[in-house]
Order: structure tokens, then C-alpha cells, then sequence
């Protein structure tokens, strides 16, 4: 175990934040290495995205399974063909509008995390927290286990079983889960190349759609679109709840900005990803809706469960084979690029002793971050065996808008908090602000539409986070064998701290 490489004399060090950060480390200088003729390799997490590879976690999380089963939520809602994709053009110009927030906020606070990083700059330390609470016990695992779950009801459903195959669909979203904590434990480099793969694969599927019903409209097919705005909803509010139920599809425009520290060249990178993906996935949503209205009425699409296998039924006459395969992929490639971000929360937040410090640890041989992505999908994995979890999912998401709102309103802090750090790209700042608005109406308006307890129950939640942070991060109150159980977990992980601690600090100071 003992490694003569820079940073692997350190492996089993049990040092907490506050005994190694800031500080030079034993064994990190150059000039002593070289002097020993000893390699030197750094331990932390490297630059391995690209362009391509940033839009494609982008897209990968944005289009998952719901474009391929059942957009008719708009549809139902808005009740006209004209208004829905009015609706879905929209919130696509809301995703982009986000999307240029982020293109400022990535490039001038160069560190992972996201909302987390964001708000504990701007906000302080708690606020951070709740997010990272939030974050890291429910809403992450939920949404893979959702994902999972998704990606296990299409696989079983291409084997005939004998009445509900409830176990069949559970131990294929488990097998999904390991497949995805494999893939970002053992490399970076392949998880991204993956996500290039599957987004391609499910880009491919959506591009199969769209040219479908462009052959449909020339041969004729155009009854559904010329009803127009024919039994448009007239409901202000109702309508506005369209563009909320519609912004679920375009969630994910935010994903690269959680992993800033692995991007290439990310004053450059970071907001062309942004801009093209947003701009990309909105033109492949609002084809894709055409489509499924040139080949079906109205009222076939609203009574459909999945319309991607009625379109392709009717369209391609390979429904049973095709679309499940393409929603697994497409589920895989969304579950990879959740896991690839959502993990990196949890190692910031370790990092920043806001969580056991372990969790920050990266593999020396490897230089993944393999604890958070461990213990991320771990309480994934739970969340697979409670079952139908999608219910949490709706109680709590309407936080995560506080959230963005919060992280929108940190652009505005930050122009006067750093107004003369360099900025290589600058959001127009009636933007942010028309942002911070838009948070604050999909925060309110699912409670004063239909009030419920269960939306009480989630800000509960958010707020119990006190509970945890007053002792064990402002007292910094030490659990008992944690020391024990951090040196076995490096013993058997073969993790050290990273090398470079990369803690959040000013943006005018170069990292």
C-alpha cells in the first residue's frame, strides 16, 4: 500500500478539515519529489470534459424517459395543440434564460457543486447546508431511484412474467444503479465517454421521431395541428402551472456547472455548453410534440400512457422492441449524467466539512470521488426497495426552486460582492432578475393552487438540516469511531484527500 507517488504517503491520514486545509501538505513539494527521482502524480479529480462531452451530460440528464412516455401533461392542461407548444417553446426559453445565469456563475466561481457552492459564497454557510441536506438525502436518491425503477419496469417488460414482476423490476433497477456507481468509480474518462454514447443514441431516437412526422405532414397528415388554439384554457393560472409541469422535462440545464472543476478550458466551455444544449434540447422537444400531434388526434395522445410506443406502433410497427430500448438508454444515459453530478455535491460538501470529511476522499489509483458516489447511490439503492417514490419527488421539488431562486439572486449579489473580478461572460442583468421572479411564482403557485400538508411536510425537511448543523458542523462535534471507520474506508477504498483542496474563496483569486 505504500506508494511512492505524491499525495499516497498521505493515504491514511485521519486529518480533519480544519488540521489540512489551508495548509501545505508533508510530501507535496515538487522540488523534493524530483530530488528523489519518486513519479509525481496528484491526487484529485482531473479535467476530462470537453465541449462535447459537457453538452452531453447536459442533455443526457435533460431528455430522459418522459419525452418518450407521456407528454400529454402540457396537452391536458393548456387544452389546445396551439397553446401546449406555446407552452413547451417557453419554458424551453425559461431553461435558456437559466442556462445564461449559469454561464455566468460557472466561469466566475471556478469550484463544483452548484447551487451549493453558490449559495455558501453568497448566502454563508447554513443556507448551503440546507441545500446540501435537501440535496443529498432525498432529492438526489429519489430521482435515481425513480430513474432506475423506470429503466426496470421497460426491461421486464420485454420478458413475459407471471402476474406483477414487481421483483424483476426492482433487481434490474439495482443491477442499472451498480452498473452506473461501476462506471463512475472506475473512471471519469469512460463515464463521459458513455454519456456521449447514450445521448447520441436517445438524440438519434428523438431524430427518428421528428423526421417520422415530417414524412406523415407531407403525405398529408395535419388535422390534429390545424385545431390550433381551438378549446384553449383561458385560466391565468392554469396556464402558468402548464409552463410549471413543462419545466420538469427541461430540468438538468443546470448539471455542468455542478461539476466546473472537471471542465476543459471552462470560461470557454461551460457557456457554450449551456446555450447550445438548452437551445438544442428546446427545438428537439417542441419537434418531437409536432410529431406525436401529425400522427395522432388529440384525444388519442391524451388517453395514451406512453406516447412514444403509440407513435412508434403506428409509425416504425416495431413499438414492443424499439421504444423500450430506447427509453433504457435513454434512462442509463440521464441515470449517469444525476450520478456524475449529484455526486459531486456530496464530495464538495465533504470537502468543505459541511459532511464527514471521508466523503471528499478520491481514489489514489483512479481519481474518482469514490466515497460521494458510493454513498449517493447507496441511499438510491434504498429508495429502489421502498418502491413508488415519485410522490417525494412532487412534495419536495417545489424547494428546489427556493433554491434555484436563491442561486439566481447570487448573480445579482455577487456584481456588487466581486465587481471587478473578470468575467468571461455577463448575463444581461434583467435576466437573473426576471429568473429570481419566475422561482418565486413555481414556488408559490403549486401551494396556493392546491394547498396540501405535504408541502408543509418538505419546507419541515429543508429546515430540520439545524438539526444536524448546529452540532456537528458549528460545534463541530466529533462522532465516535469516526476516525476508526474513515481509516478502514481508506485501508479498503485505497482513497486519500485530495491533493489539491480547492476551497471556495474568492473569485477574484486564480485556482
Amino acid at each position: 500500500m505504500q506508494k511512492k507517488r505524491m499525495g499516497r504517503s498521505q493515504t491514511f491520514s485521519l486529518g480533519q478539515p480544519d488540521d489540512h486545509r489551508g495548509k501545505e501538505k508533508k510530501m507535496t513539494s515538487l522540488d523534493d519529489e524530483k530530488d528523489q527521482n519518486i513519479e509525481v502524480e496528484r491526487v484529485e479529480l482531473k479535467k476530462e470534459l470537453g465541449l462535447v462531452g459537457g453538452m452531453s451530460f447536459i442533455i443526457g440528464v435533460i431528455i430522459g424517459s418522459g419525452i418518450f412516455i407521456s407528454p400529454k401533461g402540457v396537452l391536458s392542461v393548456t387544452g389546445s395543440v396551439g397553446l401546449s407548444l406555446i407552452v413547451w417553446a417557453g419554458s424551453g426559453l425559461i431553461a435558456l434564460m437559466g442556462a445564461l445565469c449559469y454561464c455566468e456563475l460557472g466561469p466566475l466561481i471556478k469550484q463544483s457543486g452548484g447551487e451549493y457552492t453558490y449559495l455558501r459564497l453568497a448566502y454563508g454557510n447554513f443556507p448551503a447546508f440546507i441545500c446540501c441536506w435537501v440535496s443529498v438525502a432525498l432529492m438526489n436518491p429519489s430521482s435515481l431511484a425513480v430513474s432506475s425503477l423506470t429503466f426496470g419496469i421497460y426491461f421486464s417488460s420485454v420478458f413475459e412474467t407471471c402476474g406483477t414482476p414487481d421483483l424483476l423490476v426492482k433487481t434490474s433497477a439495482i443491477g442499472c444503479m451498480f452498473g452506473v456507481m461501476f462506471l463512475n468509480c472506475y473512471s471519469v474518462k469512460l463515464s463521459a465517454a458513455l454519456q456521449i454514447i447514450t445521448t447520441f443514441a436517445k438524440v438519434l431516437s428523438l431524430f427518428i421521431i421528428i423526421v417520422g412526422g415530417i414524412y406523415k405532414m407531407i403525405e398529408g397528415l395535419l388535422a390534429s395541428l390545424r385545431t390550433g388554439f381551438q378549446g384553449s384554457s383561458t385560466n391565468p393560472s392554469i396556464i402558468a402551472l402548464a409552463f410549471y409541469d413543462a419545466l420538469y422535462a427541461y430540468g438538468g440545464w443546470s448539471t455542468l456547472n455542478a461539476v466546473a472543476e472537471e471542465v476543459k478550458n471552462p470560461a470557454k466551455n461551460i457557456p457554450r455548453a449551456n446555450i447550445l444544449s438548452a437551445v438544442l434540447v428546446t427545438f428537439i422537444y417542441i419537434l418531437t410534440n409536432v410529431s406525436y400531434l401529425v400522427v395522432m388526434t388529440k384525444e388519442e395522445l391524451l388517453a395514451a400512457d406512453a406516447v412514444a410506443v403509440l407513435w412508434s406502433d403506428r409509425v416504425l410497427h416495431t413499438a414492443p422492441v424499439v421504444m423500450p430500448l430506447s427509453v433504457m438508454i435513454s434512462v442509463f444515459g440521464s441515470l449517469n449524467g444525476s450520478a456524475f453530478s449529484g455526486g459531486r455535491m456530496t464530495f464538495v460538501a465533504g470537502r468543505d466539512g459541511n459532511l464527514p470529511e471521508v466523503l471528499s476522499y478520491v481514489n489514489v489509483k483512479r481519481n474518482t470521488p469514490l466515497t460521494s458516489v458510493i454513498f449517493t447511490m447507496v441511499f438510491g439503492i434504498i429508495f429502489i426497495w421502498l418502491g413508488n417514490v415519485s410522490s417525494l419527488i412532487d412534495f419536495v421539488s417545489f424547494v428546489s426552486w427556493v433554491f434555484y431562486g436563491m442561486t439566481f439572486g447570487s448573480i445579482i449579489i455577487f456584481r456588487f460582492k466581486y465587481k471587478d473580478a473578470p468575467r468571461p461572460y455577463k448575463v444581461p442583468i434583467i435576466i437573473p432578475i426576471i429568473m429570481v421572479l419566475i422561482s418565486i411564482y413555481l414556488v408559490i403557485a403549486p401551494i396556493v393552487d392546491a394547498p396540501a400538508i405535504e408541502y408543509l411536510y418538505g419546507l419541515i425537511f429543508a429546515l430540520s438540516a439545524s438539526v444536524l448543523y448546529v452540532p456537528f458542523v458549528h460545534f463541530k462535534i466529533k462522532v465516535p469511531f469516526a476516525d476508526t471507520v474513515t481509516t478502514y474506508l481508506q485501508l479498503f477504498l485505497e482513497i486519500a484527500p485530495p491533493t489539491n483542496t480547492h476551497e471556495i474563496s474568492s473569485p477574484t483569486k486564480t485556482d
